[in-house]
């Protein structure tokens, strides 16, 4: 019984449609489209690849980007600067400053300085301390973690009361996609490189949320049959038959585990695209609270 493969293009897709009719709305109403600026320091081939897709992704739904491309050599008190202007500007309802930064550059100090209202990014202390509470709602959550828990939600997938594993605690999606599991009353255990047995708690799990890092580390006798599989890996590994001279891979053997799981997202094209629909999602929750607040 082979896996069904959840199309996170196709339902990306879906979330940004909903999200352009609610910007024609917004429009008609206040006569104001959200705001998103997205801010980039220095030149990195992958930075600069993601920060045009985000911004051709708010051009189809009718978000207003604002641009912002800063020089390698950058201060970090320019940056600041920068940031302070965005958070005054009341036609920006988000901010995002495209990580990682300039080794110069304190990221810290500058995730701290957006706006809690504009943190659209989900990774400002107070957010996220609030994610991590019971009974506190942060007013963003971060896009990779939202992203898989809409992923379930969609495919009809229920976490409460199930076995969630997440493999990796980054602060980017391991640690904030557990608290929301938790939040959705899930059974959480996270997996790391301290982790002693890793294949048996796996193969526990109702839920395996991948986000190591490491290609193709979780193979198929790990998973438990039926098993809902999100690999948030997105690894490059060598492959001479591409033009590239490389092909992505997840952090599950996705040929040994779709056998055996009961949904699992591909590597590209599943987690992928929802992280850019779940940014769009939060700049329009963030126009929306302020032009409600204000009109």
């Amino acid at each position: 019984m082979a896996a069904t493969v959840i199309d996170g293009k196709a339902v990306a897709q879906a979330v940004r449609s909903e999200i352009s009719d609610e910007v024609r709305r917004l429009s008609q109403k206040y006569g104001q489209v959200p705001g998103l600026a997205v801010v980039i320091v220095g030149n990195r081939k992958d930075s600069q690849s993601y920060v045009g897709m985000k911004r051709r992704a708010c051009a189809e739904v009718g978000i207003k980007s604002f641009d912002v491309d800063l020089p390698e050599q950058v201060s970090e008190a320019d940056l600041l600067k920068q940031v302070q202007e965005l958070n005054a500007n009341p036609d920006v309802h988000g901010i995002l400053v495209q990580l990682p930064l300039p080794k110069h550059i304190n990221e810290e100090k500058v995730l701290t300085e957006i706006s809690l209202e504009k943190d659209v990014d989900g990774f400002h202390p107070l957010n996220i301390g609030k994610l991590s509470m019971k009974g506190r709602e942060p007013l963003f959550v971060p896009c990779t973690p939202k992203g898989c828990l809409e992923l379930l939600h969609r495919s009809g997938i229920s976490v409460k009361g199930k076995k969630a594993v997440v493999v990796g605690r980054s602060n980017i999606v391991g640690l904030p996609v557990s608290m929301l599991l938790l939040k959705a009353d899930a059974t959480v255990t996270i997996v790391h490189s301290h982790t002693s047995e890793p294949e048996r708690i796996i193969h526990e799990a109702d839920i395996v949320i991948a986000a190591a890092g490491q290609p193709m580390m979780i193979k198929g006798s790990w998973i438990k049959p039926g098993a809902a599989i999100i690999d948030v890996g997105t690894n490059a590994v060598d492959d001479p038959t591409k033009k590239s001279g490389y092909r992505l891979v997840g952090d599950v053997d996705f040929e040994e585990a779709s056998k055996v799981a009961g949904w699992i997202t591909p590597v590209p094209g599943g987690v992928g695209p929802m992280t850019v629909a779940m940014l769009l999602q939060n700049t329009l929750q963030g126009a929306k609270r302020k032009l409600e607040q204000s009109n």
